[in-house]
């Protein structure tokens, strides 16, 4: 039944006696990239494992219950069991999205709604980083714009798993449906007769990996170094520090002003400008990519939304996927992980319902 499982077991086995060599660990770019297809296989292998025990197990009772009916619930019970791991393992088998084990870098714009937008950002940029915190991931702001009463008109987020991670569990895998038009509803801070408001911000999530290889061309880099500022235009630095890439073949803008070093804010323009490129090329390979990937939007339009944030209510509703809650607060501090899983649900269903059809 799952004959094609061995050949991914005989490779785990492979993997177990390659890392357990020293001199492997000598490149560590090979330890890491060889370490991540260890923790890919691991549940698949243990998976396998099961099944194949509870299917012996199966066998072994039935047998005996023929000569025994009180062996027969037990028998039963192990059907069961063996059905359910085959469920699991057909899940598991599933392709997977090549950039799942991807770190991210979030970007968050604000949108329509002037200062409540930027606020908006802010309160989303604290959602993100408060989840990444649970999570046990590292988070690096690598650049942002603030807003005249604190909020953000853009930020950029690296977000990065530590170690190796089970398969589904690094943050591209989690947060890669975040992406699109988020929408809030509720009383500006700026609101004096205290109606309520409906503004939007946008998140773009993209992949920050090793794995993709992104040529870039110095010569089609044009980069441009300015002062940086704060709130308002105010100048806070006296030097020409900012840096401005753009990619001339594709059009792609990254500025980065965070750092008062040039070079700093050079290497963190270069990092986000390399995964823009693994996103666009991405899109461009995998056209029947699916709807929840397509559904990232670059533009930021209330009407162009994935999820709405009313205060009021309390409320948060997805969509795409129809998920409703009524613990805004906390989503907000950081528990979106019951969001997250109904879009990966979702798009599990999706995925399978395909392969059904297509079978």
């Amino acid at each position: 039944m799952f004959e094609s499982v061995e050949a991914l077991v005989a490779e785990y086995a492979d993997l177990e006696t390659r890392l357990a060599d020293p001199a492997v660990h000598a490149d560590q770019a090979v330890a890491r990239k060889l370490g991540r297809r260890y923790a890919e296989l691991r549940p698949v292998v243990a998976t396998y494992r099961a099944w194949v025990q509870a299917e012996q197990d199966a066998v072994a009772a039935r047998e005996l219950g023929d000569e025994d009916h009180s062996f027969r619930p037990e028998a039963e019970g192990l059907a069961a069991e063996q059905a359910a791991l085959a469920d699991k393992l057909h899940v598991m088998l599933l392709p997977r999205d090549a950039l799942d084990d991807s770190d991210v870098l979030l970007e968050i714009k604000a949108g329509e709604g002037g200062e409540e937008s930027a606020l908006f950002a802010g309160d989303l940029l604290r959602m993100y980083l408060r989840y990444a915190e649970r999570r046990g991931w590292k988070t690096e702001v690598l650049e942002s714009e603030q807003s005249d009463l604190g909020g953000y008109k853009d930020v950029t987020v690296a977000v990065k798993a530590k170690g190796n991670v089970e398969p589904g569990e690094a943050p591209y895998a989690r947060l890669k449906y975040e992406g699109g038009v988020h929408r809030v509803q509720r009383v500006p801070a700026t609101e004096s007769q205290g109606r309520i408001h409906t503004s939007a911000a946008g998140v773009l999530v993209l992949p920050e990996t090793e794995d993709v290889e992104v040529e870039i061309d110095t010569n089609d880099l044009r980069i441009d170094v300015f002062r940086s500022s704060g709130p308002g235009g105010q100048s806070v630095n006296t030097t020409d520090s900012a840096v401005r890439i753009t990619h001339l073949p594709t059009g792609t803008v990254v500025s980065c002003q965070n750092e008062k070093s040039q070079l700093q804010n050079k290497e963190s323009a270069m990092r986000i400008l390399r995964a823009r490129l693994i996103a666009l090329a991405e899109e461009a390979a995998a056209k029947e990519a699916s709807d929840v990937r397509r559904s990232q939007v670059r533009t930021v339009d209330r009407s162009e939304r994935i999820r709405t944030y009313n205060f009021p209510e309390n409320r948060i509703s997805d969509h795409r996927v129809g998920f409703k809650s009524y613990n805004l607060d906390a989503v907000l501090d950081g528990e979106i992980e019951a969001v997250v899983q109904a879009c990966i649900d979702a798009d599990l269903a999706a995925r399978m319902a395909a392969l059904g059809g297509a079978s």
